[in-house]
């Protein structure tokens, strides 16, 4: 186990490096300036003095070598569209909120989604499993961004149910949180109950029905441990796509999240805030996977690490 955690942790520092370097040759390749206004410099004076401060006077592969190593001491630099803020004080800012939306929305998916994949499943072909179906696939079809304007139009705007947006009160946490859960639950839902019908035909299933356990026991105990198991596998997939699809949900409810930054700094070309907040992200989902793997091998006793001989 140690070596394997160590093996780990090798391919994601090299992960991380490689997000890194990507993101920072796309961002520098992107003509214009971040002090064009309108596309148009500011003061030339003032823009000479600004690309100094920020370093963008230097080659390129020395703003490179200065940026990896204010990343080893954790320092993610000063905004260029937010100064004097740093991106640190932002990302501490917004991340508490896009985390407890992302939260909220991923345990909406889970626990809704193996309930209706199992369900489903247990109930094959009948109108209960056809009504999962057909979610599903209206879920996974329709873009969360679709269903924020439907959840606002019809239970915030005209049935006045819940606040239309804004950040605050548990309510203000709802409708966002469903609009960003409708895909994942969906996947999840369809997955658990593919893989409930296979597990339901195992030979070990029939053994537990032949001793007499409580069809309860045989699906809780035997049959949704096992189940899971394709679930737990995308759950890093699935973290990421809330995580991003966020980003869009947070700026149409207007949620002082990560997502309204990292799109500020792109309308602005805020070079650190887009760097800073993607190595945020990526180190947040490159670290979920490594949890994911953990998490695989301890849901199913059979999964070993092995270490490749040679």
């Amino acid at each position: 186990m140690t070596q394997y955690i160590l093996r780990r942790f090798i391919s994601m520092i090299v992960t991380l490096w490689l997000i890194i370097t990507v993101t920072f040759a796309l961002m520098h390749a992107v003509p214009g300036s971040p002090f064009e206004k309108d596309g148009k410099n500011s003061n030339p004076t003032a823009v000479q003095n600004m690309m100094e401060f920020y370093h963008l006077d230097k080659p390129i592969s020395t703003q490179y070598l200065l940026y990896l190593k204010s990343l080893l001491s954790l320092d993610l630099g000063p905004s260029i569209g937010h100064f004097p803020d740093t991106v640190n004080s932002m990302i501490n800012r917004g991340f508490p909120v896009s985390f407890k939306l992302g939260i909220v929305s991923i345990l909406i998916s889970i626990v809704t989604g193996i309930a209706l994949g199992t369900v489903a499943a247990l109930r094959q072909n009948r109108m209960i499993d056809y009504f999962a179906m057909i979610f599903a696939v209206i879920g996974i079809a329709v873009p969360n961004f679709i269903v924020a304007t439907l959840l606002i139009k019809y239970v915030a705007v005209e049935w006045k149910l819940l606040p239309v947006a804004t950040w605050g009160t548990w309510k203000h946490v709802v409708l966002p949180a469903l609009a960003l859960s409708t895909g994942p639950l969906a996947i999840i839902a369809r997955l658990t109950r593919a893989s409930m019908l296979e597990v339901l035909t195992a030979d070990y299933i029939e053994t537990a029905r032949a001793k007499g356990l409580s069809p309860a026991t045989i699906v809780i105990k035997h049959a949704l441990r096992n189940a899971v198991l394709p679930v737990v596998t995308l759950l890093g997939a699935l973290v990421a796509n809330v995580l991003t699809g966020s980003f869009v949900i947070e700026k149409i409810f207007a949620i002082p999240g990560m997502g309204k930054y990292f799109v500020d700094g792109i309308n602005n070309r805020d070079y650190s805030l887009i760097m800073g907040t993607t190595v945020f992200y990526s180190a947040l989902l490159v670290f979920m996977m490594f949890l994911v793997d953990i998490a695989y091998g301890l849901i199913d006793p059979r999964i070993k690490l092995h270490r490749k001989e040679g």
